[in-house]
C-alpha cells in the first residue's frame, strides 16, 4: 500500500508517495481505509525539524521518512478478533497514534474511533477528532468550567479555538476570545461574548473583570526555542485570570518546569483519545451542537498535503485545514 511520507526536513519539507506494508492487525484493532484527514499545527515544529533544536527533540528520531497526520475518516475494512463496537464497512473516525494518518489504510485501536453518519461528510470526521477532543478535555476534565464561568480561549478562530468557544457557550459559560480582527465576525457567530485582537491590544489592560479560565491554544515560535516555556500570550493569560483560577496550554509543553503565582493551577496537557469522549461529541456535530469549520481542502497526495502545510501558516485561516481523497463529499 501507499503511505504518504515526509522525507526532507523544512518549510514545506517534501511528501513522497512511500511503498509500505499494510499494517498488521492486532485483536483490539480495526483497519480503516482512509478517505480524509487534516493538518495539524503541533506537527509544525516536527515537519520543519525545530523541534529537535529543543530540550525535547530527543522524543522523536531523525530519521527519515517520518509519517504525519493523526486524524482519521474512513470506512473499516477488517476488524480484530476482540472488537465489538465495528463491523466491516462502517464510516468512523478517530486517532492514530503511531503509524500516521496520510495512508491508504491504518490499523486503530477501537478505543480511538466512533461511528459517524452519511449526513457527515468524510472532510467533517476527519478534521474533527484533535481538536474536539482537545477543547472538550480542556475545558472539562482540566478546566473544571462551569455554567457561568468567564474563560477566556486565545486563538479563537483556530482549530481547537472555534471548537472550545462553541462547547463553552453550550455550556453556559461567558467566552472571551482572541482573534485577528478580520476573524471577529466569525468568532462572534460562533458565541463569543466579547473578540479582541492580540496583535493591536494587551489582554491585561482590556480585561478588567479576571476570568476563572484560560485556554491557551496560541503556538509561538519563542515556546519552541525556549524548551517549552510560557510564550508572551501565556505570561499575559496569566495576568488575568483570578487567583485560584485556571490555565490549561496545549502549547507550552514545559509548563511543568515554571512556577505560578497566585495559587493558579496551570499545566500543559494532551488530549487522550477514547471511545465515550470521541462518541459524544460526533452526537453534539450530528445534532448542529457543535459545527466544524473547514477553512480549505486539499488532496490527500504528497502535492496536496504540502500545499495544505504552506496555507497552514498564513494568519487569516478560520477553523480547519482538511486533506481528502475528494470522495463520497
Amino acid at each position: 500500500m501507499k503511505a504518504i511520507g515526509l522525507t526532507i526536513f523544512g518549510n514545506p519539507g517534501i511528501f513522497e508517495e512511500i511503498d509500505v506494508n499494510l499494517p498488521d492487525l492486532s485483536d483490539s484493532q480495526v483497519l480503516v481505509e482512509v478517505k480524509a484527514s487534516s493538518i495539524n499545527p503541533g506537527d509544525e515544529p516536527l515537519r520543519s525539524g525545530e523541534i529537535f533544536k529543543s530540550s525535547v527533540g530527543g522524543q522523536w528520531s531523525e530519521k527519515l521518512p517520518i509519517f504525519l497526520g493523526s486524524d482519521v475518516a474512513g470506512i473499516v475494512k477488517a476488524v480484530g478478533k476482540k472488537v465489538t463496537r465495528f463491523k466491516v464497512d462502517d464510516r468512523v473516525m478517530g486517532l492514530t497514534i503511531h503509524s500516521g494518518a496520510y495512508q491508504d489504510f491504518v490499523a486503530i485501536d477501537e478505543d480511538h474511533l466512533t461511528k459517524f453518519s452519511e449526513d457527515i461528510s468524510y472532510e467533517i470526521a476527519g478534521a474533527a477528532p484533535t481538536i474536539t477532543l482537545t477543547a472538550k478535555q480542556a475545558l472539562f476534565d482540566h478546566g473544571n468550567l462551569l455554567k457561568g464561568q468567564r474563560v477566556l480561549i486565545q486563538g479563537g478562530a483556530g482549530g481547537v479555538g472555534h471548537a472550545a468557544i462553541q462547547l463553552a457557550k453550550n455550556h453556559g459559560a461567558y467566552v472571551i476570545t482572541t482573534a485577528r480582527k478580520n476573524n471577529h465576525d466569525f468568532v462572534k457567530v460562533l458565541g463569543a461574548d466579547e473578540v479582541y485582537d492580540y496583535t493591536e491590544f494587551d489582554i491585561a489592560d482590556i480585561i478588567n473583570e479576571k476570568v476563572d479560565l484560560v485556554l491557551d491554544t496560541v503556538m509561538e515560535t519563542s515556546i519552541i526555542k525556549n524548551n517549552g516555556a510560557l510564550g508572551e500570550v501565556g505570561k499575559k493569560s496569566l495576568t488575568v485570570i483570578k487567583d485560584n483560577g485556571k490555565y490549561v496550554s496545549i502549547v507550552s509543553f514545559g509548563l511543568n518546569s515554571y512556577p505560578i503565582e497566585r495559587n493558579i493551577e496551570a499545566h500543559f496537557f494532551q488530549s487522550k483519545p477514547n471511545h465515550s469522549d470521541f462518541e459524544k461529541v460526533m452526537s453534539w456535530i450530528e445534532m448542529k451542537e457543535l459545527q466544524i469549520h473547514i477553512d480549505k481542502i486539499f488532496s490527500l497526495s504528497p502535492q496536496g498535503i504540502e500545499e495544505a502545510y504552506i496555507y497552514s501558516k498564513k494568519q487569516s485561516k478560520k477553523g480547519r485545514i482538511s486533506v481528502s481523497k475528494f470522495e463520497n463529499k
